[in-house]
């Protein structure tokens, strides 16, 4: 049965066909499951790189790349392909300091995929759209977290509507001074 709220559903849920890129690329986060599905992508041989970003937070011991990195390596991927961005403390850092590291290793980027918390996608997305060169093409892969929204449940519990309408609020806050950018390019 379609529900009035559909639309938001669609629009925040951003999921993508997978093909094989340059590089994975994880905005943050506490949540083993997103270096856990990194490493499953980097071992189907999607990625010869993972770049987890993310600095000190209260969510873990050291930083959220550290974090993410030992979960990689437990997974069995080398820590010579894991990138380290380890000082950014939002989206938008995660984006701008990824793609630093990028440059800093001279890998030319191309094609990207992006592991991120499923309510998380389109922001994310959009983030790094932003911030990386307009011809990156990027194939989006959410991941159920440790809370476990997803676009089938997020409308079932009242918590759960206020983290994923949280997330749609700040998508009109971060890019709303974006957008006459986007249309001179």
């Amino acid at each position: 049965m379609p529900y009035p709220f559909d639309c938001i559903t669609e629009f925040m849920f951003v999921e993508t066909a997978l093909e094989p890129a340059d590089v994975i690329l994880i905005p943050g986060g506490s949540h083993p499951q997103l270096m856990e599905r990194a490493a499953d992508l980097y071992h189907q041989g999607l990625a010869p790189y993972i770049l987890p970003s993310g600095g000190p937070t209260k969510n873990v011991a050291s930083t959220e790349w550290e974090f993410l990195r030992e979960v990689g390596v437990g997974r069995g991927v080398p820590q010579e392909v894991i990138l380290r961005e380890d000082q950014a403390s939002n989206t938008f850092e995660n984006a701008r300091f990824s793609w630093k590291v990028l440059q800093q290793h001279g890998i030319l980027v191309q094609r990207v995929i992006l592991v991120c918390k499923s309510y998380h996608a389109r922001r994310s997305l959009l983030t790094y759209q932003t911030v990386f060169p307009q011809s990156t093409t990027f194939m989006v892969c959410p991941v159920a977290d440790k809370t476990g929204i997803t676009k089938d449940n997020w409308y079932l519990e009242e918590h759960n509507i206020k983290k994923v309408m949280g997330e749609l609020t700040k998508v009109g806050q971060y890019f709303a001074h974006h957008i006459p950018n986007w249309v001179r390019k």
